[in-house]
């Protein structure tokens, strides 16, 4: 009797790779490089698998969806974000959806907390300094902020952005608000208060962005956002690239509106190299590195292997979307 069919989509973290070429009651058909898998090999892998496990670089639209196995059971994205799946079809098919929330909150945390800093003391322009071998101690160059005193400002206040806070709050943070959809329950354990987003655009200096993307967060940042802000102002993104409307960030630095910007996230990933923003002083970009920690990549890999094989199984998925 043949096993079923698992299609992956991306080789994964050494050790969960591992435990995935271990696996005996499936057969594991895999794209085994380190970049996304082409268009044209995920339909055909999808075409005979029992389940998929993908990433956020494979979009799961109508076209996939049609030309994948009529029997497949099962989608399990190695990401905590699903802005790449069409749920609605995905939802009409049946199909449950397993992600990965939880295990790369502290990861992501951390990579907010580093794009901050790096933002805040100008550091990309000090390690240029260093790599071309001019400059060395100034009292009155290269002077960065620091943020004693200063009000911190959270969009999106879930997991990652209350553990952002947590890590950011023993910097000296005078006042923390937040925004999200309503006001939580126990955002006084975190000294933190609930505003509008326009009184924290208004008040924030730094303005870290936490939140999912939807439709209503698509292109939040933008001229008028910009336009809100403090010309101090330092915004850090570690959720998704088109919640930030990269042309008027630009503009943005560019004419003074706000001070400095740090970016994991981008629309496309990479940017090109000599995209204006990679190229900025003031402007920080780092290459989708927010969960890029053995640690955390492993724990994700294998919930999504995890989630796969439940879903192939007949059994209910440690981690499931709600549809």
């Amino acid at each position: 009797m043949s096993r079923p069919v698992l299609f992956v989509t991306r080789e994964l973290p050494p050790q969960a790779q591992k435990r995935l070429d271990a696996l005996t009651d499936v057969e594991v058909r895999q794209s085994k490089s380190t970049k996304a898998i082409s268009r044209s090999d995920l339909l055909d892998g999808v075409a005979t698998a029992d389940g998929l496990l993908c990433m956020l670089s494979d979009k799961i639209d109508e076209e996939l969806l049609s030309a994948a196995n009529p029997l497949l059971k099962v989608i399990s994205t190695c990401s905590v974000g699903y802005d790449h799946v069409d749920t609605e079809l995905v939802k009409r098919r049946g199909l449950p959806l397993g992600y990965t929330p939880d295990v790369l909150t502290d990861a992501t945390a951390d990579t907010t907390v580093l794009l901050a800093l790096m933002a805040s003391r100008r550091a990309k322009e000090a390690l240029c300094i260093v790599h071309e071998g001019r400059g060395g101690f100034s009292l009155s160059t290269g002077l960065g902020t620091q943020f004693t005193n200063k009000t911190l400002g959270i969009v999106g206040f879930g997991r990652i952005g209350r553990a952002t806070v947590e890590r950011l709050a023993p910097f000296g943070f005078s006042k923390i608000i937040y925004t999200s959809r309503r006001p939580l329950h126990d955002e006084a354990k975190l000294s933190a208060q609930h505003v509008p987003l326009p009184q924290l655009l208004a008040e924030a200096d730094l303005i870290c962005i936490c939140c999912p993307l939807t439709s209503e967060t698509t292109n939040m940042f933008n001229k008028d956002t910009f336009s809100l802000m403090k010309s101090t102002a330092i915004v850090v993104n570690t959720a998704r690239g088109a919640i930030v409307n990269q042309d008027d960030l630009l503009h943005a630095l560019e004419n003074g509106q706000i001070a400095a910007a740090g970016l994991d996230v981008t629309v496309p990933e990479p940017l090109p190299a000599d995209h204006p923003l990679v190229k900025h002083p003031r402007c920080v970009v780092l290459p989708h590195i927010g969960s890029a920690t053995e640690e955390t990549r492993n724990a994700m890999a294998n919930l999504a292997i995890d989630n796969a094989l439940a879903g192939i199984f007949d059994q209910p998925l440690k981690a499931e979307v709600e549809l």
